[in-house]
């Protein structure tokens, strides 16, 4: 039996070992930690629960796909969310988005005075994009020869004009709308990948047709419950576990063109195939020792990072919903403190997740668990104690002037999460997301392989390769993986 060793145990990883598993492969995952998850894990915090990463859960076909890959599903339930995100501008204006299309441009008319026509238009423009390159382009190796000679892929090349990769986001969404805050409403949707939309390609506008499409949901168990279900079902096929075991070396032959294993532990363990779901740039500088590799991935622009702050947080809040934006005053200055002056924009753009506001035992009677995120640039060194109190004081007078109550107050718990601390939690190369951006034309192309030519038998899987980061592209990496293991 063919025998596979996947380092690290994030969504990519155990969904990859249970695809190889299903199909007759001997797979163990090692992890470093005691848990499995990657950044998709959990926390209780006094009586308040966090899911401590990713909070958006779309394509729940993708997780339900890999449960019932033996045909025998698991019980994995989830809320379909009414409400998609609740927005807060700074002129005063507040929308709440459903993920029905004549719903929600009806609300962007009413709310922004954007008309109708407008929304549905670039819906239909949104859901195009999708259907040509979306399928095609990231469930599919972009490094294989073989993949640029399937129909389906000449008929996407055929129409790639259609995908709008020569202008950048803003300046699509520019062209559609007539407000600002419309178009700085769809122009958000870059940073689901930690991107800037005034650099990005307007092709990035496919993933606003997700969640308008097909709607967003949260697992009834919380967003670890991913996780859980995905790690049980490769435990019941049979996939071996190995925590508290960390990876410090891949094992290559003399030649050094062929992968023989890990070392764990100071213990040389040998495999046919070895998958790494770490960071790609740790996997060639730290397990390979590989420099010159690891300099052109660094050479590349780091996606976005986060400062995330879990609070406690007493009382019930009306006005939000499970998922909150605070939007920037100035949108596009934000995104330049981010990416080109590497500092945190005194008025960030404030997310706020409450799983509590479905899942009562989350939290406390009369409480909320707030989990409050803004987009920050992949720097761990920024973020000294003197910087995240300043941090956290305009993230606090931002909600509380659109809310029109203080709530410091009412902040009973808190723990902080640094680009730092996800970097040393998750091995993601200086706290970087989704490891690149996608801030150039071409960047999908750019973006480490999910195999590499030089070492035979050395796969990658997650965030940091393609097809990208996020939950569903972290999935799609396993499928390509798969697809690629003979």
């Amino acid at each position: 039996m063919v025998s596979v060793s996947i380092i690290g145990s994030g969504v990519a990883g155990i969904a990859t070992a249970i695809r190889l598993r299903a199909r007759g492969f001997n797979v163990t995952v090692y992890e470093q930690s005691e848990k499995p998850g990657g950044k998709l894990k959990h926390k209780s915090i006094g009586n308040y629960r966090f899911d401590l990463g990713p909070s958006l859960f779309t394509r729940p076909e993708l997780v339900e796909e890999l449960l019932n890959i033996d045909g025998n599903k698991p019980n994995f339930e989830y809320y379909t969310l009414e409400t998609l995100c609740n927005y807060f501008f700074e002129n005063g204006q507040k929308l709440s988005a459903s993920s029905d299309k004549e719903a929600v441009a009806l609300s962007i008319e009413k709310s922004i005075g954007e008309p109708k026509e407008n929304i549905l238009k670039y819906l239909d423009y949104s859901n195009r994009i999708n259907k040509i390159a979306g399928s095609v382009f990231l469930e599919n190796s972009l490094h294989k020869l073989k993949t640029y000679l399937k129909p389906s892929v000449w008929y996407s090349m055929l129409q790639i004009h259609k995908i709008d990769a020569l202008r950048t986001m803003h300046k699509a969404n520019s062209s559609f709308f007539k407000k600002q805050e419309t178009v700085q409403l769809f122009n958000r949707y870059a940073t689901y990948n930690g991107s800037n939309p005034y650099k990005a390609p307007a092709t990035l506008n496919l993933i606003s047709s997700l969640e308008f499409s097909e709607g967003a949901f949260l697992p009834k168990g919380g967003m670890v419950q991913i996780t859980n279900s995905l790690y049980q079902k490769a435990e019941q096929l049979g996939v071996k576990f190995e925590f508290k075991s960390r990876v410090d070396k891949i094992l290559v032959n003399k030649k050094g063109n062929k992968c023989e294993g890990i070392e764990v532990n100071g213990k040389n363990i040998f495999s046919d195939i070895v998958i790494s779901n770490m960071d790609a740039y740790f996997t060639y500088s730290k397990l390979l020792k590989m420099e010159t590799k690891a300099k052109k991935i660094d050479q590349l622009e780091r996606s976005g990072s986060a400062l995330i702050f879990y609070w406690g947080v007493k009382g019930i809040h009306p006005q939000l919903d499970v998922h909150n934006i605070f939007f920037s005053s100035d949108y596009q200055k934000e995104f330049e403190y981010q990416f080109e002056k590497q500092e945190v924009f005194e008025d960030p753009t404030v997310y706020i997740h409450i799983s509590s506001k479905l899942i009562n035992s989350d939290a406390p009677p009369n409480c909320e668990n707030w989990f409050v995120m803004v987009n920050v640039p992949a720097k761990p060194e920024l973020f000294t104690e003197e910087n995240i109190k300043k941090i956290k004081q305009n993230i606090i007078s931002k909600i509380e002037k659109n809310l029109g109550y203080s709530i410091n107050e009412n902040i009973e718990e808190e723990e902080i999460l640094t680009p730092g601390l996800i970097e040393e939690r998750t091995s993601s190369y200086k706290g970087a997301l989704y490891g690149t951006s996608s801030n150039k034309k071409f960047s999908a192309f750019f973006r480490p392989a999910n195999f590499t030519s030089q070492i035979k038998d050395l796969y990658f899987c997650g965030g940091s390769v393609h097809p990208g980061g996020g939950i569903p592209l972290c999935l799609l990496s396993a499928k390509i993986v798969n697809q690629i293991i003979k």
